[in-house]
């Protein structure tokens, strides 16, 4: 049957061919270039999907932000160091910062790491967008024994100039403690260590998202599972994540789940920037704002523990945790590198981690050179693990002289002695230990004793119950003390008294 209309068939017939012959005969992707196209940074929404794998953060190509150039680490060392990262136009706090922390990477790799070779690090990037960039930076160690790659992520806001690292992520440290047992369930079935996941910033370093919008943590190789397991990671679907997130968490999600064409930083920040931010979730500090040791009504004392962490060490910290108590560890190099996890857990749960060499020599009978060195390579030990830069240091022995003053000075640790002697190390029995730290205890004590022996943990144990039960306030050194100064020597937290004036002062 004929059409009623033949001529209005004909003539959309007509028009829909032309559309056909001009579809073919225009270039791939003109149409879609030309509805993207515009100045500045791209706005959330505007870019193509984004790209990555699913346990992946995404990614961006440097091509789509025009200008990038690449940055070769200066560094003088006796390692293998050779590390690129990012400039970007108008983003100079960025790449300060970059500088300043791979330097400090380099370093305490030198330092802390025995037989250090090579430190090879380059750079990706996983956002580009709505004033945000995001930096991935992967490393490669070798020592004389293995090859460890490692990741961190750092955010950057462009109109402040301000650099995050990725637990800034996190809306908190409740929210980064919620994400941590999220983890360890999520890693259960791989070779993860539980025991070695813990709430901090060092861990939870790399931290981004997926394509989807998942949150995505990986961990460097060796550092919560055997070395041999390579890169260890979990993926947190997108809605459980959710209230986890900061604000700049979410506007990270944005940028990192919208793809890129290109983008650009129309002007760098009206104010200068160092790179550094507030304190971050997984950052801890060595005082708790809740004890007031000054007060009249409150005695503190300090318990400390050298030479650790020992084999029992967790068993000391399973006592203190059940009476609420802190302590201060004056950890040994050789030892943190036997029980890296330890210190970890130890400063997590806020105890006060303090330098006391690497290997335990009597520091005056060093030189200025040899005091730095041997202090310098627990500094790294401690700060690769946690993150923290000890301000804290006991001197082997209590053996301190000019030298060792002047060089704790410079290096921004005071030096912490005793005022009560359990002598553990000598007489290795838990009742004459407990009696001596017991007898000893007066509000400003600091009681020296060894998380190495055996009997000093026994003795800690009942030691700890009886200070709680008799009101002691048990707090880290820091607590005590306060605000304390590099290079000179402490040994117990009792106020100086005033002198007293003589009648011609109040004349």
């Amino acid at each position: 049957m004929a059409p009623d209309r033949p001529l209005v068939t004909v003539a959309i017939a007509m028009v829909v061919l032309l559309g056909l012959v001009l579809s073919a005969s225009r270039p791939v992707g003109l149409l879609e270039d030309s509805a993207l196209a515009g100045d500045g940074e791209q706005s959330a929404g505007d870019g193509p999907p984004a790209t990555g794998e699913p346990d992946q953060l995404t990614t961006v190509t440097p091509d789509a932000v025009p200008g990038t150039e690449e940055i070769t680490l200066a560094h003088e060392g006796d390692a293998d160091v050779s590390v690129t990262y990012p400039s970007i136009p108008n983003a100079e706090p960025l790449s300060d910062f970059l500088e300043r922390t791979l330097s400090a990477q380099a370093r305490a790799f030198e330092a802390a790491v025995p037989g250090a070779r090579t430190f090879h690090g380059e750079w990706g990037l996983t956002a580009a967008d709505d004033g945000i960039v995001g930096v991935r930076m992967t490393t490669t160690e070798t020592d004389s024994e293995e090859t460890r790659e490692g990741h961190s992520t750092y955010w950057y806001e462009t109109d402040t100039g301000a650099v995050h690292g990725s637990s800034h992520l996190l809306a908190g440290q409740a929210e980064l403690t919620d994400l941590n047992e999220r983890v360890r369930e999520a890693v259960s079935d791989t070779d993860a260590v539980p025991s070695a996941l813990h709430p901090i910033s060092s861990l939870y370093d790399s931290v981004g998202f997926n394509p989807d919008g998942d949150l995505v943590v990986e961990f460097d190789a060796g550092q919560v599972a055997p070395a041999d397991a390579g890169r260890v990671h979990a993926v947190l679907p997108r809605d459980e994540a959710e209230t986890l997130l900061s604000d700049l968490g979410l506007r990270v999600r944005d940028a990192a789940t919208t793809g890129v064409r290109e983008f650009s930083i129309d002007e760098a920040p009206e104010a200068d920037k160092d790179g550094s931010v507030p304190a971050a979730p997984g950052v801890l500090a060595p005082r708790d704002d809740s004890v007031d040791c000054s007060a009249p009504d409150t005695t503190c004392v300090a318990l400390t523990y050298d030479d650790g962490p020992g084999g029992r060490t967790p068993e000391l910290l399973d006592a203190l945790a059940a009476h609420d108590a802190k302590a201060t560890f004056f950890v040994t190099g050789l030892p943190v590198r036997e029980h890296p996890w330890v210190v970890r857990r130890t400063y997590a749960e806020g105890h006060e981690v303090a330098n006391h060499t690497l290997d335990h020599p009597n520091l005056t009978e060093l030189s200025a050179g040899g005091v730095r060195e041997n202090l310098e390579a627990t500094q790294a030990l401690v700060h690769r693990e946690t993150g923290y830069t000890m301000d804290l240091m006991r001197p082997p022995y209590g053996a301190t002289d000019g030298t060792v003053a002047e060089v704790t000075a410079e290096l921004g640790l005071a030096q912490i002695l005793w005022s009560v002697d359990t002598n553990d190390w000598r007489d290795r029995k838990a009742k004459v230990v407990r009696e001596r730290a017991l007898d000893g205890a007066s509000d400003g004590a600091i009681i020296l004793m060894h998380d190495i022996h055996p009997t000093t943990i026994d003795a800690s144990i009942d030691v700890i119950r009886e200070l709680d039960e008799r009101g002691y306030s048990m707090v880290t050194v820091s607590q005590l003390l306060g605000t304390t100064e590099p290079g000179r020597t402490y040994v117990d937290g009792v106020p100086e008294e005033a002198p007293e004036e003589s009648p011609s002062d109040t004349e």
